[in-house]
């Protein structure tokens, strides 16, 4: 596989060893598995905040899921392959996404040496746009302390509800598994 590719108008970078310099980098960080409604509301914030800083938005996710790697990945039926999950956010307006191959070495990173080592080091990242609880390495350093260091921006997106139920990945793969079909067509919206 190469270290970079382009698919329909959206760079896609395997690791971190080919990056360009990326202009004004606006970052989010997540499986984004199903690119459902929640992860859509996020990844809209995401391509304006980089449209009105004149910049780029990027997207890091993971192959394989983290959970696959950690051991706790018996049963997890994926949403998306990785090509269905690069397609649908490039259907979004993503500029670019980085794949990060997810081993158990990247695994014992603590949130402070991702940040450091990949978010602001590697990609350069600006701004980042996070879910409500969004936490990041073993340690799950969260977006507050993180904003508190003054190093990025901080955006964060509120949850999504639809009919009063917070959408989900984990949700919807539950309602897949349990034969509510619709009710989890509902959750993930139609492209």
């Amino acid at each position: 596989m190469p270290e970079t590719e382009q698919r329909n108008g959206i760079r896609v970078f395997h690791g971190f060893g080919a990056l360009p310099r990326f202009v004004h980098p606006v970052v989010t960080v997540g499986s984004y598995d199903g690119v459902h409604r929640g992860h859509r509301a996020l990844i809209e914030r995401l391509v304006a905040e980089a449209r009105a800083a004149g910049g780029e938005s990027i997207v890091l996710t993971f192959d394989p899921h983290p959970r696959i790697t950690l051991g706790r990945g018996e049963g997890l039926r994926l949403l998306t392959t990785l090509d269905e999950k690069i397609a649908l956010l490039g259907e979004l307006g993503v500029d670019n996404v980085i794949v990060i191959p997810f081993d158990w070495a990247f695994s014992t990173l603590t949130g402070a040496e991702f940040v450091d080592r990949y978010l602001i080091g590697r990609v350069g990242a600006e701004t980042l746009v996070a879910g409500y609880n969004h936490r990041f390495g073993h340690d799950r350093l969260d977006c507050d302390t993180l904003a508190a260091s003054g190093r990025l921006r901080i955006v964060k997106v509120e949850p999504c509800t639809v009919d009063g139920q917070r959408v989900s990945s984990t949700l919807i793969r539950r309602l897949l598994e349990e034969g509510k079909t619709a009710e989890a067509a509902r959750l993930r919206g139609g492209f």
